[in-house]
């Protein structure tokens, strides 16, 4: 007994802590309201349905058992029954308490699950728009509709559960007889049941009506898109008017079913209910079925065109892509003077090299200091301002790094290794001579552009443990020179752990029994955890889908992070809906599960990023603001939960100039586009403009090139704007269809405007993939990048950006070298190509004076389809000539010794050495190039040379 009462109370504890700590928590961020909602919506969902299905199984119950006839007929079946009445008779009020409760928690556990629907319902903001076909507003199909549905689930649900058990009790007491002589059912067992059974088929011709609304969210498998939502011609013209005749074929057959109160028989109902189900399968399938193999499969593209405009139009406004521009764009340059061309380029983009996404182990290698702090895997983009002039910068914060902790045990895990520390930046534009970042914030503690900031890092992406701290135990502050420095939170963030059952629960909630009598925790000890950005902002606004990239920014004196959210609905008629894992997954997410979209919703047809919130890097303060002010479903959740979201207006300045329009919503809309850019139905039905986003050609993992954030210029625009950029190729080819550009500055006019520059379909273009193939065919080029990779270095081919420029498309790749024992990448070269000429520099000024001077490579023209697009990544090139200059062959030799003199020189940290080594290896593949040239120039020049085809053409 005393074992029982003791697990009992174990068992109590272990949930009550669960809800304790959850409770401070959010008490501990000033977002009580959010769990207070949330909990009394999930308890009064859980009580009401759950109350209402244990009262309507247990009334059928104890009507069925009071309906029971006074004398069983003398069989064998009832004789049977009568040892089973008799065994439960002392035990029917107990049994039919414990029936109704077991049906109550488990609909009053489902029924909570609903809270999101129904707070929508009870909230719901009007749209202001109709869908076309019932003219109804679309805030009843995204907050109604889900309401009505799940109470329509939960009828059926109780009819069904109160018609088994009335059956087996009137069937228990003699009311319903198998094998027994006579009636197969009294009087009072057949009105009962019939009763039931015309609620079910009254609530099935409730299911009839709605589903005339569903169609117009219904998703179904389209030619043209497999994710079609709304009416098409068979729904209009065969589904509709088919479930308007089954609603009234089941109001009919419902009060048959009633009529039995008085007729007591069972043949009007039966003949009723087998009509329903006859017509809903020759009305509701068969005849459907003959309308599109005969009407619209002949006619199919005149059919459809009408539901296809629909479609467009509500998928276009519910992706916010409506008002995206799409401008015809040549693909060739206009101008033919290399000069303008060339001072043209520094007004077309603020051409970024330093790769966010290749240069993280750099940092880590020259500012990491200790091994106890980490960079993350992907560095973010953002914009700073040095000498009065913004300018990309490529930054990340000194996160704590668990796994190179000295010594780990529980102490310094949770209490002396508690913070990462400073913001390391770099100029995304240059690089210094070394091909390392040109550092703008750097060193321990960080010193630079970026003035003083509170530069302690408790809140980060890799912080994914709790800390305790504040408390007698001093925390690790940083080392320098002087040695250890030591530190004591002085913020208000986390829970006090002064209390006996606060520090009791967590030692429940954590699984820690240290943390109840730990003598390193006393007066003023606080535990923090939640300490993700992502993780902190999904718990205070659960209704909300947030973002894969959260990213830092020194904001008035503090590092705060910031995080775009969104606010979705998959119940936005006519429009395509779209699965968020999949559209938002490319190269980076493939390799970084941290950018993952954060979906609450994942099947959604309306998006919008209506929400901008920051996460203070050193308190934990969580602030949401609104940001897109005209969204329904946002002001929806603002009613639910009143006080939560700040208004746009309270966005300082200081913020504003660090805010970006966000990467996911942007893969949305882009992969929307690859079909919705074009208006016209007909076009659309033909699939002769569907595009799609090409594969990363500088990674392997076989995924779609990332979106880059780029400050550029597009052709109808004065100045440039930080922007964030993709391409497109046609369906199934290679070369490009289209470029696309987003105003992301929030500073700007047109922030979001989405504009497309659309190639024409009679020239062909090279695309990311071909022109990534053009530069590994070149000889020169491939010859070089074989040197680069000697002995145990590796190459790796950062962000290939595109930039539009006079008519034509100026392509840019940052070329890094992981030498020697170093391993981390350096930049070595830039790739650059336009008009068919291509370099391949040192640095970028080189390779574009190079590429405008007109002494840039020429760049062979594509391949057309079926042929061979050049050589893949990593394919060995062809060997040089044997004919060419023994001069040539000397130069490479000395660029090969020069390249090992290199390796030699990192690996003993000996920049000057190294310093020297690469103007050496400079000037033998100058050599090399400069010998090279000349015996082509000979070859050509020779008679013999005129039956070498590609001489032919080069001359």
């Amino acid at each position: 007994m005393t074992l029982g009462v003791l697990a009992v109370l174990g068992m109590v504890f272990t949930m009550f802590a669960g809800f304790w700590t959850d409770w401070l928590w959010y008490r501990s961020v000033d977002y009580s309201s959010v769990f207070t909602t949330t909990l009394s919506t999930k308890i009064g969902l859980f009580f009401v349905f759950g109350l209402l299905m244990a009262v309507s199984v247990g009334f059928n119950i104890w009507l069925a058992h009071r309906l029971r006839p006074p004398l069983s007929a003398m069989s064998m079946e009832q004789q049977n029954l009568d040892r089973y009445r008799m065994g439960i008779a002392p035990y029917k009020k107990w049994l039919l308490l414990g029936i109704t409760a077991l049906v109550g928690l488990i609909a009053g556990a489902s029924a909570s699950s609903q809270w999101r629907t129904w707070l929508m319902w009870v909230n719901g903001v009007s749209f202001g728009q109709k869908d076309p076909q019932f003219k109804l507003d679309v805030s009843f199909y995204a907050f109604d509709l889900p309401w009505y549905r799940f109470l329509l689930g939960f009828g059926f649900a109780a009819a069904i559960l109160g018609l088994i058990a009335a059956a087996l009790t009137h069937y228990l007491y003699g009311g319903l007889r198998v094998t027994s002589p006579g009636a197969r059912a009294t009087a009072a067992a057949t009105g009962h049941l019939s009763v039931l059974l015309g609620i079910f088929v009254a609530l099935k011709a409730v299911a009839y009506w709605l589903d005339r609304y569903g169609l117009a969210v219904k998703s179904s498998d389209f030619k043209a898109t497999d994710s079609w939502t709304g009416l098409r011609y068979v729904d209009a013209n065969a589904y509709l008017p088919a479930k308007t005749i089954l609603f009234c074929i089941a109001v009919i057959c419902a009060l048959l079913f009633f009529a039995t109160l008085w007729r007591r028989t069972w043949q009007l109902p039966v003949i009723g209910f087998g009509l329903m189900v006859l017509s809903a399968i020759l009305i509701g399938g068969l005849y459907p079925a003959i309308v599109q193999k005969f009407q619209v499969q002949p006619n199919e593209q005149a059919k459809e065109a009408p539901y296809v405009e629909k479609n467009l139009a509500a998928t276009r406004e519910a992706y916010g892509i409506d008002d995206s521009q799409v401008t015809e764009y040549p693909g060739i340059a206009e101008t033919k003077d290399q000069a303008k061309l060339r001072d043209d380029v520094a007004n077309a983009a603020s051409i970024r090299i330093m790769d966010p996404n290749i240069v993280s182990p750099t940092f880590q290698q020259l500012q990491q200091i200790r091994n106890y702090y980490a960079f993350p895997t992907n560095l973010d983009v953002d914009r700073y301002a040095k000498d009065g002039k913004e300018q990309d910068t490529v930054i990340g914060l000194r996160e704590l790094n668990y796994a190179g902790i000295p010594k780990r045990n529980w102490i310094n895990d949770h209490f002396r290794y508690t913070h990462g520390y400073g913001v390391v930046a770099a100029e995304g534009t240059s690089a210094d001579s070394g091909g390392r970042p040109a550092f703008t914030e750097s060193d321990l503690p960080s010193k630079g552009d970026l003035g003083t900031y509170e530069q302690r890092v408790y809140y980060g992406e890799r912080t994914t443990t709790y800390s305790i701290v504040g408390g007698p135990q001093k925390e690790i502050d940083y080392s320098d020179d002087s040695g250890e420095k030591t530190y004591s939170y002085k913020g208000d963030s986390g829970v006090n752990l002064d209390n006996p059952v606060n520090r009791a629960a967590y030692a429940v909630a954590f699984g820690e029994p240290q943390i109840l009598y730990s003598g390193a925790i006393g007066e003023g000890s606080r535990i923090l955890y939640n300490r993700t950005p992502k993780e902190r902002v999904e718990a205070i606004a659960p209704w909300l889908t947030i973002d894969g990239d959260a990213y830092p920014a020194v904001v008035e004196g503090r590092i705060q992070w910031i995080v775009d959210a969104y606010t979705t609905t998959n119940g936005y008629p006519y429009a395509s809906r779209t699965t968020l894992g999949d559209t938002t997954a490319d190269s980076l997410t493939a390799t970084n599960d941290q950018r993952a979209v954060v979906a609450q919703q994942n099947q959604v047809n309306y998006i919008r990023n209506s929400v901008k919130a920051t996460v203070d890097a050193y308190s934990g303060e969580v602030k949401l603001y609104q940001w897109d002010t005209q969204d329904p479903v946002l002001k929806t959740w603002m009613k639910a939960f009143p006080d939560t979201v700040e208004p746009r207006s309270e966005i300082s300045q200081d913020l504003m100039d660090h805010l970006r329009y966000p990467q996911d919503l942007f893969k949305v809309q882009r992969e929307l586009l690859t079909r919705y850019h074009v208006k016209d139905a007909n076009t659309f039905l033909s699939g002769s403009e569907v595009w799609q986003v090409p594969d990363d050609p500088t990674n392997k993992t076989g995924e779609t090139v990332p979106p880059y954030y780029l400050s550029m210029k597009m052709p109808d625009q004065n100045e440039q704007v930080f922007s964030l950029t993709t391409t497109f190729t046609p369906n199934g080819r290679d070369n490009l269809s289209a470029f696309m550009a987003v105003n992301a500055d929030p500073g700007t006019q047109d922030y979001g405007k989405i504009r497309i520059l659309k190639l024409p379909t009679s020239t062909t273009v090279s695309g990311p993939k071909q022109v990534q193939s053009q530069f590994n065919s070149q000889q020169d080029i491939a010859e070089t990048i074989r040197l680069l990779r000697g002995g145990d270095s590796e190459v790796e081919y950062g962000n290939l950006l595109t930039v539009p420029l006079d008519g034509g498309l100026l392509y840019v790749e940052p070329v890094y070298v992981r030498g020697g024992g170093l391993k981390y990448p350096l930049l070595r070269k830039v790739l650059v190509t336009y008009g068919g000429q291509t370099a391949f520099e040192d640095t970028l000024e080189q390779a574009l004076d190079k590429v405008f001077g007109g002494e840039g490579t020429p760049v062979e023209p594509p391949a057309d389809e079926g042929e061979d697009e050049g050589t893949d990544e990593g394919t060995t090139p062809p060997p040089p000539s044997t004919q060419e200059p023994s001069t040539a062959q000397e130069a490479l030799n000395d660029a090969q010794k020069a390249f090992e003199a290199g390796q030699e020189a990192l690996k003993n940290n000996d920049w000057e050495a190294y310093g020297r080594a690469q103007k050496d290896l400079e000037d033998a593949l100058r050599r090399a190039e400069d010998a090279q040239s000349g015996g082509a120039g000979g070859a050509r020049s020779s008679p013999s040379a005129t039956s070498s085809p590609s001489t032919s053409s080069n001359s």
